[in-house]
């Protein structure tokens, strides 16, 4: 008997209602024939609520207890699924991360999977029950503590448990018919995307398509697991995203999207001496302050003074934290003064094809040129050109490269059935 992986987010769980619905696809999926394994988010925005209510009760709730207190979202979910399931007459087992053998390292928040040891899944998937596991959740290796795997972690999730269980397909269920060239609520003419290699998908997420988890789509290309991103709220076929052909399989457009992000800021470091060693001491008081980095661009030296100045793009959330560490380094580096800004944007173009077509990026600049947008830092890869803009023009900057590239549909208006997009 095949297995096959299906994971539903908030929007797809977000009230009774949604839950029959996605019951129903559940126990369809086990009639065909397959052992089903089913991951769940917290209904709607359950989260964001809890948060919402933590910070209501301390501006700095501890990592441990807040990790205990998001996951009850997840585990009802979890449990009114199964209650729904047993309602249509098949038998249903729900599990929270711990018990269904995610295992974690310790960082509260944003755990990684170590490993996965879904025995008792199997056990009753073996039983011919349905598994319906919280996602988002595990349990350290090292503390024995639950942890949190941060926001989309319910994704990963779902491919994990779908390589530890040799599954067929891990489908993931949204409120979208499947991966389309640009945001629907942005660009509503964006065209449905039949199918994405890891790379693109993984590029995509990267630059803030939110279809997908960034860790989801690096799991599943190293464990070669297919990701099927359907709807819940329709019978679509969806997007596939796998490096092996589905269907009639033709050689992939130029340009698989325009994907866009708001959620970074800019640091700029003003007057850095312009000597051996020194952006090695900027980047490192980042590195130790544990901020990832995105976009980083270095000015020309002004021969005069013998000073640059260096820029690089981190998560909003990051931003003070990052301020404040290099204004401890400052007297030992020496540079005059830190600017911050968080009204910034990022687009990015992505696309296999581009590696083997020139004049992509002269297209680009050209089409943001023609509405108007001016960029201020530019970064590349070979199936990717992003530009950092103003926020404000953003959506009017998506707008114009998506109809440049040709990628508007002719088939009218994408349809977001939830809202959330997740």
């Amino acid at each position: 008997m095949s297995v096959v992986v299906q994971k539903y987010g908030g929007s797809s769980v977000a009230d009774a209602e949604s839950i029959k619905r996605v019951a129903r696809r559940i126990v369809e999926t086990r009639r065909a024939g397959h052992a089903v394994c089913v991951v769940v988010s917290a209904m709607g925005d359950t989260t964001d609520g809890l948060l919402d209510l933590a910070k209501q009760v301390t501006p700095l709730p501890p990592g441990r207890e807040l990790d205990m207190l998001l996951t009850a979202g997840e585990r009802i979910s979890m449990a009114l699924v199964a209650m729904a399931i047993a309602n249509l007459g098949h038998e249903a087992r729900s599990f929270t991360g711990s018990q269904a053998g995610v295992i974690t390292d310790a960082v509260h928040g944003r755990a990684r999977i170590i490993d996965v040891t879904p025995g008792r899944i199997q056990t009753a998937l073996d039983a011919g029950h349905i598994a319906i596991v919280a996602g988002f959740q595990g349990v350290s290796l090292d503390t024995k503590d639950i942890t949190t795997l941060g926001r989309g972690g319910s994704d990963t999730t779902a491919v994990a448990l779908a390589a530890a269980l040799d599954a067929d397909v891990c489908e993931i269920y949204t409120d979208v018919d499947g991966v389309f060239t640009a945001d629907p609520r942005i660009v509503p003419a964006a065209r449905k995307i039949t199918q994405l290699s890891n790379e693109e998908m993984l590029e995509m997420a990267a630059c803030g398509a939110k279809i997908l988890h960034l860790r989801c789509v690096e799991y599943a290309r190293r464990f070669d697991m297919p990701i099927h991103v359907r709807s819940s709220f329709s019978a679509h076929e969806g997007t596939w995203v796998t490096d092996k052909p589905q269907g009639d399989s033709v050689e992939a457009p130029i340009i698989a999207g325009v994907a866009h992000d708001r959620t970074e800021a800019k640091i700029t470091i003003v007057g850095v001496p312009d000597r051996a060693g020194m952006a090695a001491e900027i980047f490192k008081a980042v590195a130790l302050a544990e901020i990832n980095i995105d976009m980083i661009v270095q000015n020309i030296s002004v021969s005069e003074t013998g000073l640059t100045d260096i820029s690089f793009t981190l998560p909003k959330t990051d931003g003070q934290t990052g301020v404040q560490a290099l204004g401890r380094i400052q007297g030992k580096v020496g540079f005059a003064t830190i600017l911050y800004d968080d009204h910034i944007g990022k687009l990015s173009l992505i696309g296999a094809g581009m590696r083997s077509h020139p004049g992509v990026s002269a297209r680009l600049f050209q089409a943001l040129a023609d509405a108007g947008i001016n960029i201020e830092m530019i970064s590349t890869s070979e199936i990717r050109v992003s530009v950092v803009t103003r926020d404000d023009q953003l959506d009017d900057a998506v707008r114009a490269v998506h109809t440049a590239f040709g990628l508007d549909s002719s088939d009218g208006e994408a349809v977001v059935y939830g809202g959330s997009g997740r």
